[in-house]
Order: structure tokens, then sequence, then C-alpha cells
């Protein structure tokens, strides 16, 4: 049965299941983490037909619908991370990693290769390290009152980042059949990885982490990705904006801030010049 142990995150466990309601915590869901520990059938995600297997992992995202229509009876564990998590922040999740999560989470919204259906994984030990870590958070979310929040804590931080890491090999795997060289798409997780860190992100540097010419490297870049370095990097931080203006309650200022702008009219003129619109009024508009 689904219980919350840290507020606005949900930890559902079902065993040999043969039928399963549609999940009431869709509108209000966030991210969700889905692991089949046995069982076979299909899942309707978005109105597509998927397949599932024992000891699948598959993930979804804001507006995913789902439904799991099991073909033998299914175990699961979900663990669901509610939008409000990331709003109205309160006493107990001050304790919590709670930016640190946002941030991977959204590197895995904002990732071009995130698929709708069953994870894959670099390596079969992260795969074998990611299932042992949902298993540890379900076993320490029914023991009741002796629950210890710590492992939980712990667990879940390392759980985002293994997905959130092989999410990154897919995108270096699936372009490196489509480009002459993976390296593009290596500079591009580059980017992602360190957003928050402009230093790391100037033409220089950049050129020499991928030992070219400072000259070519934004000449490469645009080459292979038809938009201009400078360009790039500042459509992938108004997208981040975007999500946070989403899910989050963070002022214009903080938002600013975190990623790499003067003040919030810095970021209101970019917005409105990438965009079209100020972000008071996309705020607004999602309201």
């Amino acid at each position: 049965m689904p219980r919350t142990i840290i507020e606005n995150i949900v930890i559902a466990e079902y065993k040999k299941q043969t039928f399963f309601d549609f999940c009431k915590y869709t509108t209000i869901r966030f991210f969700e983490i889905v692991y089949f520990e046995e069982g076979t059938g299909t899942i309707k995600i978005n109105g597509k037909m998927v397949n599932y297997t024992s000891n699948s992992v598959f993930v979804f995202v804001p507006d995913d619908i789902y439904i799991v229509n099991p073909e033998t009876p299914t175990s699961t564990v979900a663990i669901k991370f509610l939008k409000s998590f990331f709003r109205n922040t309160n006493t107990q999740n001050d304790t919590l990693p709670v930016n640190d999560w946002f941030r991977k989470i959204e590197g895995i919204l904002n990732s071009e290769s995130h698929q709708l259906r069953e994870m894959q994984f670099e390596t079969e030990s992260d795969k074998l390290h990611l299932v042992s870590l949902i298993k540890m958070v379900s076993t320490e979310n029914l023991k009741k009152q002796s629950y210890d929040l710590f492992i939980i804590q712990n667990s879940l931080s390392v759980i985002l980042h293994l997905i959130a890491r092989n999410i990154q090999f897919l995108n270096t795997d699936r372009t490196a059949k489509v480009v002459e060289s993976s390296k593009i798409q290596q500079i591009i997780n580059f980017i992602h990885t360190n957003i928050y860190n402009s230093d790391l992100l100037s033409t220089r540097s950049l050129a020499e982490e991928f030992h070219m010419a400072d000259n070519y490297m934004s000449e490469y870049f645009k080459k292979h990705t038809d938009i201009s370095l400078k360009k790039y990097i500042i459509n992938y931080k108004l997208k981040l904006v975007e999500t946070r203006l989403k899910y989050t309650d963070l002022q214009f200022s903080e938002i600013a801030i975190e990623l790499g702008f003067t003040d919030s009219s810095h970021l209101n003129k970019t917005f409105l010049a990438y965009i079209g619109i100020t972000i008071g009024a996309f705020k607004a508009a999602l309201a």
C-alpha cells in the first residue's frame, strides 16, 4: 500500500497483483520510478503499449499517464515525487537535499533521449545497484515506526544519480550511431552536467576540456548542431528556468542567481528575447 514517510514522496509496494487501479497521484506526480520485481504484462503509456518483464525499471515524468495491465501476477515498488515536494518547503524537508534532487530530475526531464519505456543501463552493475537501493527503500518503508530516514534519504540520492547517469549514457550511445563522432554529445553532456558553473562553460574552458583550439570549438559545435555554442547554453538554461517556474515556488531572483544571470532583470530580458514572453507572464499563465 502507498505510504508517505518524507512529506510529498509516496512509496508504494504491491505484491502479486493481477489488477492495478489507476494511480490517484497521476495528476500531482512530478517524477516516478517503478520497479517490476516480478511479473509480465504491458503498460499503456500516453496511449502507447509497452511490454514489461521481471526486474525492469521505468521512469515517468510530469503529465505522463500510464496504466499497468498484468498478464501474470506482478509485484512492484513505486517511488513517487509529488509536485508539491518542490514547493511549500516544510521543516522536515529543510533537512533534505531537495535542490540536488530537483537538479537530477530536471536533467532527466530535459534529456533528448528520455524514453517512455524500460530504462537501459551502461553496465549491469549499475542496474543491480539501482534495484538493490529501491528494495532497501521499500524495506525501510515497511518498518512502520522503526524506519531509518537517513537510509531512505541517501538511497534516494544515489537512485536519482544512477538514473541521471544512465540517461546521459543513452544520449552518448544513441548519438554515436548517427554522427561522425560521439564527441559532440560528450560536449552537450558536459554542458548539461556543469550548467550551474559558468566558468566551465566558457569557450576556452570547453576547448581545453575537449582538446580543441579555442576558435575551432565554436565552429565545431555549430557544424554539428546548427546552433551556436552560446545560444545552445542560453536555450538550455531557459529550459531549466521554465522547469523551475512550473514546479517550484522559487523567487525570480533565486532562479537568476542559481543559473548564472546577473539578477532577475537580466533573466527577464533574456527570457523575453528568447521565449517571447516575460517570466512574470509565463508564471501567471501557469496558474
